[in-house]
């Protein structure tokens, strides 16, 4: 009896991407706070289900659940009306991503700041941004470096400042966006257009059919994670709002300036230069490493959020603390993890390894050429030109314009006027065998020459010694030229 290969698990191995294989503990926000980082329902999903609709056909999956929401229809499935408008929208979110950054922005108009006031505003920007960057992203979700525990905190109490959610749930849905990139069950699915990817997704209610979940015990392990989603709401208020308020009153008594510059209009920079990477950088740039999906490489999405830009890299080596790889591409990001390496405060800085690197660019590479090669006529392949016998040959040759290189006959006709050598090279070779000649014996020709000679062919000779790689056979020929 043969031994029969085991096959993998699949709803095992969607339990251990999902981290639904292990108890986790639950830690809740409390009230209000929790209600800041979405609904639960979006994650409310086993391995058997991520499985059934993994596994399922688009149609299988559309009849499926066309027939389960047949009569009752999630909000988001319904068009919006003057009449339930209101049901779409996460007023929650609305409030503070919208309105209350509208709010700041009035009142900016209205009250013109001191310097000190500005300083301080562009500074906390810096803190949050990349507390939002290096810590919320690189750090926690991708584990692309460790860090001291003073490090975490700073970039637990910033990062609150930005008001994006807490460790816990940002990392999490990032963790989904990575593992369900441009399917419904990425969060902020670049597919569905600019704005959803930038603000809609947080802005409107999200169809729990699209529930997803991707493993976590490593974050609810982490006693820094734990205390900030658990006092997420406090933290918030306290970083975005109280701290830069209390600063500039006490300093230099602008106790409103703090609050409206360097809390809610900085809060709104940051939250908007973060929602760029979900749109931005899946919309504008290059695809060096791969375009099967939208994140992109670009300059000026890397302006925008502290380095962030070089996205496309980034969703292929997703643990590589660099976004960026060349000294001039902006990605103060890496930077700062490298200063923090050096001073004992960061380690174990991720790299994937230049061959790996190199190796995405070049197969990208490929397709490329590739694409562009398909839109070029090459010649009939070898295996679809049909087989002549040399009587064949011998009794059209001359009249046709016919001549034998590598076994391929070919139709040079209509060529003879053109040859850059002089018409009398090739009418001496028709009803020939002109291989050697052709491959260095008398000229050796350039690419494009072998290029032209593949458009030309309309038969095999039987029997002969069939190869239509003549580029390398011209270079055989040459280099035993050269030894001899």
């Amino acid at each position: 009896m043969t031994d029969q290969l085991e096959i993998a698990d699949i709803t095992s191995l969607n339990a251990l991407a999902a981290g639904t294989n292990r108890k986790n503990p639950r830690i809740v926000a409390a009230g209000l706070g929790g209600k800041l980082m979405g609904t639960a329902d979006m994650v409310k999903i086993t391995a058997e289900q991520i499985t059934e609709d993994s596994m399922e056909s688009l149609a299988e999956k559309d009849a499926r659940e066309a027939k389960k929401y047949a009569t009752v229809k999630h909000i988001s499935e319904k068009p919006w009306t003057l009449t339930n408008f209101y049901d779409h929208i996460n007023w929650l979110n609305a409030v503070l991503v919208v309105a209350l950054p509208a709010y700041g922005l009035y009142q900016a108009v209205k009250y013109p700041p001191p310097w000190q006031t500005v300083v301080l505003g562009f500074v906390l920007y810096v803190f949050s941004g990349v507390s939002i960057t290096a810590g919320y992203h690189r750090l926690f979700s991708h584990r692309a470096y460790d860090a001291v525990v003073p490090v975490k905190i700073f970039f637990a109490f910033f990062g609150a400042g930005a008001i994006e959610g807490s460790i816990k749930w940002w990392g999490h849905s990032h963790r989904i966006h990575h593992r369900y990139t441009d399917t419904a069950r990425d969060p902020y699915d670049a597919r569905r257009g600019f704005w959803y990817s930038h603000m809609g997704w947080m802005l409107t209610k999200s169809n729990p059919k699209n529930r997803a979940r991707a493993d976590i015990h490593d974050l609810t392990a982490d006693p820094v994670v734990v205390f900030q989603h658990r006092y997420y709401l406090v933290i918030m208020i306290v970083a975005a709002y109280v701290f830069p308020t209390i600063v500039a009153g006490l300093f230099w008594g602008d106790y409103w300036g703090g609050f409206i510059y360097a809390g809610l209009m900085k809060t709104f920079v940051i939250q908007q230069a973060t929602f760029c990477v979900n749109s931005l950088a899946h919309w504008i740039g290059v695809q060096p490493f791969d375009d099967r999906r939208t994140p992109r490489d670009h300059v000026l999405t890397a302006f925008v959020t502290f380095g962030e830009g070089y996205h496309n890299f980034h969703h292929e080596f997703p643990s590589d603390y660099r976004n960026a790889l060349k000294w001039y591409q902006f990605d103060p990001t890496k930077v700062v993890i490298w200063v923090l390496s050096k001073l004992g405060l960061a380690w174990n800085l991720k790299t994937f390894s230049q061959n790996a690197i190199e190796q995405g660019l070049i197969q990208q590479q490929q397709k490329k050429l590739n694409r562009m090669k398909s839109k070029l006529q090459w010649g009939i392949s070898v295996e679809n030109l049909p087989v002549w016998s040399r009587e064949e040959f011998n009794e059209k040759a001359k009249q046709d314009g016919l001549i034998i290189i590598s076994g391929i006959i070919h139709n040079v006709k209509k060529f003879i006027k053109e040859h850059p050598g002089g018409q009398a090279l090739v009418r001496a070779s028709l009803g020939k065998d002109a291989t050697k000649a052709f491959n260095g014996a008398v000229y050796a020709h350039s690419n494009a020459a072998h290029n032209l000679l593949a458009s030309m062919r309309v038969a095999v000779i039987r029997d002969g010694n069939v190869d239509a790689n003549t580029f390398d056979l011209q270079q055989q020929f040459l280099d035993k030229e050269k030894i001899n």
